[in-house]
C-alpha cells in the first residue's frame, strides 16, 4: 500500500514500496523512537528524583551529627586542659594554695574515667558487627612497639616511685602522703589498660556510637596532654627555697631539686628503709621515657579521633619492610657519633655536680657546645646528600588524604618552634653582647647550625613523607609451551628458533627502571637515602638523649640569663625545650618512616 496515497507512484499497481516512500518510513520510524526516548527518560528523571533528595537530606544530617560530635569532642578536651593548666601552675608557685595531692587527685579522677570508657569502648565493639573498619595506614608496627616500650619503662618507674614513697609513709601519715602512694598505683593500671587499648584499636575508623567514641577518645588525649604538662613542669623546675631558710633561694640542679621534693626533704624525715636512694636515682632516670609514652598516646589518640566515621581506602597502600641489607656508613658512624656524644655528655654531667672551679666547669660546656656543633654539622651535611637524591628522584607525590601523615607534618613543624625559640633568644643575646670570649663564640654557632639543621631536616622528611615508596619491578617471564613444540612440523620449530633469536623487549621499560643501567641507578638512589635516614636517626637520638637526661648548657652558661634575666630566661627555655626534646623524638619516627618508604 502507498504511504503518500497523493501521488502517483508504482506501489499503487506492484505492491512493492518506491524509493519515496521507504524513506518516509524510516523517517516516521524514528520520529516514534525519539519521541519513546524522550518519554522514558522523562519517567526515570521523576522516579530517581524522589531517592536522589532522600540521599542529600540524608548526608546533610549526617554531616550535622559529625561536626556536632566534633564541636562537643574539641569542647570537653580544651576544658580539660585549661582546668589541667590551672593545677599544675598553682602547684609550682608558693603562693599559690594549691598542693600537688590536689593535682594527682584531678588527674586520677581523670585516670579513673578514661580507663573506664577504653573498657566500655573494647567490649561494645567486640560485640558488635561491622563497628569499625581498619585504617592500614594508622598505628604502624613501629609505633605500637615504641608505645609499648615506653609503657613498661613507665611502669617500672612507678614500681620504684612506689617503693620510694612507702619508706616516708611515717613523716605524714594524712591525706596527702596517701594520695602520693596511690598515685604511681592507679598510674599503672592506667598505663596497661591504655597501652592494650592503642594496640588493639589504633587502626580503628568506628562506624557505630561516633559522637560517644568521639568524646571517649578526646578526653583520653587530654588526660595524657594533662600527664605531660605535670611531668613536663617537674622536669622543668631549677630551683627551690629551702624550709630552714625562707630567704635563701638556692639554684640546684634539676636532680637534685625533684629528688628533694621527691623525699619529703632529708632534713625533716629520713626514709624507713636503706633502698630509698637507689629508687629515687633510678625512677628519676626513667622520667623521659614516661614523658614521651604521653605523647605517643597522645597522638594515636588523635589519629583515631580523626578516623570517626572515616572509611579509609586500601587500594593505595604498600607493605613496606625494615632492612639493613647493604646500609653500612650511616649507621656506622651514627654509632660512633651516639657513642661520642654519650661520652661527653657522662664527663660534662659529672663535671656540673662536681665542685671544682669555674675553669673546669668553663671546660666542661665547651666540650658539650663543641660535641653538638659537630653533630648538627654532620647532619645538615647529610641532610643536604638526602634533598639532592629527592631532586633527581622522580617518585610520585602522594595526594591521598591521610589523617596520620598530617600530624606528623603537623607535630614536626609544631614541636620545631620550641628549639627555634631558644636558638633565636640565645643568638639575639650572643650578638647584643659582642659574642666575647670563646664560650659565647661557640654558644653563637651551635644556636646558628641548629637552626640551619632543623630547617633542613623538617623540608627533607615533610618531602620524603609525601613521596610513593619504591616498587621492585620483576621482569616478564616467558614459559614455552612444550606441548606446541613437540607437536609442531619443522616450519613451526624453525620458528621457534627465530623467536629466540630475535632480540628481547626491555622489560623493565615501564616502571621505575628501564635497563639494567637504569636499574643500578635506582639501587644507588635508595642506598644512599637509607644511609641518611640511618644516620639521621641516630644523631636525633643522640640530640634527645643529651637534654632528656639533664644537659643544661643554657644554665650553665650565663649570658643569656644576665641578658634577659634570670626569670625570664627560665620561662623562654622552660617552655621551648620540652617542645624541643620531643622533636628529637618524632624526628626519629618520620626519618623512620622515610627510611621504610626508601
Amino acid at each position: 500500500m502507498c504511504i503518500n496515497p497523493g501521488y502517483a507512484c508504482e506501489c499503487l499497481t506492484s505492491g512493492n514500496l518506491c524509493e519515496p516512500c521507504k524513506m518516509t518510513a524510516k523517517v516516521r520510524v524514528l520520529e516514534e523512537a525519539h519521541l519513546s526516548n524522550n518519554i522514558n527518560a522523562a519517567d526515570s528523571a521523576m522516579s530517581v528524583s524522589e531517592p536522589e533528595m532522600d540521599a542529600s537530606s540524608t548526608e546533610g544530617a549526617r554531616d550535622r551529627g559529625r561536626n556536632w560530635g566534633w564541636m562537643l569532642s574539641a569542647i570537653i578536651c580544651l576544658n580539660i586542659l585549661m582546668l589541667g593548666c590551672a593545677f599544675v601552675s598553682g602547684g609550682t608557685s608558693s603562693s599559690v594554695n594549691i598542693n600537688t595531692s590536689d593535682l594527682q587527685i584531678f588527674i586520677l579522677f581523670l585516670f579513673l574515667l578514661t580507663s573506664v570508657w577504653m573498657v566500655y569502648f573494647t567490649i561494645y565493639n567486640s560485640r558488635t558487627e561491622n563497628a569499625v573498619f581498619k585504617d592500614r595506614h594508622a598505628g604502624p608496627i613501629w609505633l605500637r612497639a615504641g608505645l609499648l616500650l615506653f609503657g613498661i619503662l613507665s611502669v617500672i618507674m612507678d614500681v620504684f616511685k612506689i617503693a620510694s614513697y612507702v619508706g616516708y609513709l611515717h613523716c605524714d601519715p594524712g591525706v596527702a602522703t596517701n594520695v602520693k602512694v596511690a598515685f604511681p598505683v592507679v598510674q599503672i593500671v592506667f598505663i596497661l589498660v591504655q597501652t592494650y587499648f592503642l594496640w588493639i584499636h589504633s587502626r580503628d575508623c568506628v562506624q557505630v556510637q561516633k559522637n560517644l567514641s568521639r568524646c571517649g577518645l578526646m578526653l583520653t588525649l587530654a588526660t595524657n596532654l594533662v600527664l605531660w604538662m605535670t611531668a613536663v613542669t617537674e622536669e622543668s623546675l631549677h630551683q627551690t627555697v629551702f624550709p630552714d631558710a625562707p630567704t635563701n633561694v638556692t639554684k640546684l640542679s634539676r636532680r637534685q631539686m625533684y629528688i628533694y621534693r621527691a623525699d619529703y626533704g632529708d632534713d625533716k624525715c629520713k626514709c624507713s628503709h636503706s633502698s630509698c636512694s637507689i629508687f629515687k636515682d633510678a625512677y628519676y632516670y626513667l622520667y623521659p621515657f614516661n614523658i614521651e609514652y604521653c605523647l605517643f598516646a597522645s597522638a594515636m589518640a588523635f589519629v583515631m579521633w580523626k578516623n570517626v566515621g572515616r572509611v579509609a581506602s586500601q587500594s593505595n597502600h604498600h607493605h613496606v619492610r625494615f632492612s639493613l641489607k647493604e646500609v653500612y656508613i650511616g649507621p656506622i658512624l651514627g654509632l660512633l657519633l651516639v657513642v661520642a656524644g654519650i661520652a661527653t655528655f657522662i664527663e660534662y654531667e659529672i663535671e656540673m655536680k662536681s665542685k671544682s672551679g669555674v675553669e673546669s666547669h668553663d671546660a666542661a660546656v665547651m666540650t658539650h657546645f663543641v660535641m653538638n656543633i659537630v653533630i648538627v654539622t654532620l647532619m645538615s651535611v647529610c641532610t643536604v646528600i638526602g634533598s639532592a637524591i629527592f631532586r633527581v628522584d622522580h617518585r610520585e607525590h602522594i595526594s591521598e588524604k591521610n589523617p596520620t601523615r598530617s600530624l606528623d607534618v603537623g607535630l614536626l613543624v609544631g614541636a620545631s618552634l620550641g628549639q627555634f625559640i631558644i636558638s633565636y633568644f640565645s643568638i639575639v643575646a650572643m650578638v647584643a653582647t659582642g659574642a666575647k670570649g670563646h664560650l659565647n663564640r661557640l654558644n653563637l654557632t651551635w644556636g646558628i647550625l641548629m637552626v640551619i639543621q632543623i630547617g633542613l631536616q623538617n623540608f627533607f622528611i615533610i618531602d620524603g613523607l609525601h613521596r610513593e615508596p619504591f616498587h621492585e619491578v620483576e621482569a616478564d617471564t616467558v614459559v614455552e609451551n612444550q606441548y606446541v613444540v613437540e607437536s609442531s612440523k619443522d616450519g613451526s620449530k624453525l620458528e621457534k628458533v627465530d623467536l629466540d633469536n630475535k632480540p628481547k623487549p626491555d622489560v623493565e621499560a615501564r616502571g621505575h627502571g628501564g635497563t639494567a643501567e637504569h636499574k643500578h641507578k635506582l639501587l644507588w638512589k635508595r642506598r644512599v637515602l637509607r644511609e641518611v635516614c640511618a644516620f639521621l636517626m641516630l644523631g636525633n637520638i643522640i640530640l634527645w638523649i643529651m637534654p632528656a637526661f639533664g644537659a643544661r648548657p643554657q644554665f650553665d652558661h650565663d649570658t643569656e640569663t644576665q641578658f634577659y634575666q634570670s626569670s625570664m630566661w627560665a620561662v623562654i627555655v622552660n617552655v621551648g625545650l620540652p617542645f624541643g626534646i620531643f622533636y628529637r623524638m618524632h624526628s626519629v619516627a618520620s626519618l623512620f618512616e622515610v627510611y621504610l618508604n626508601s
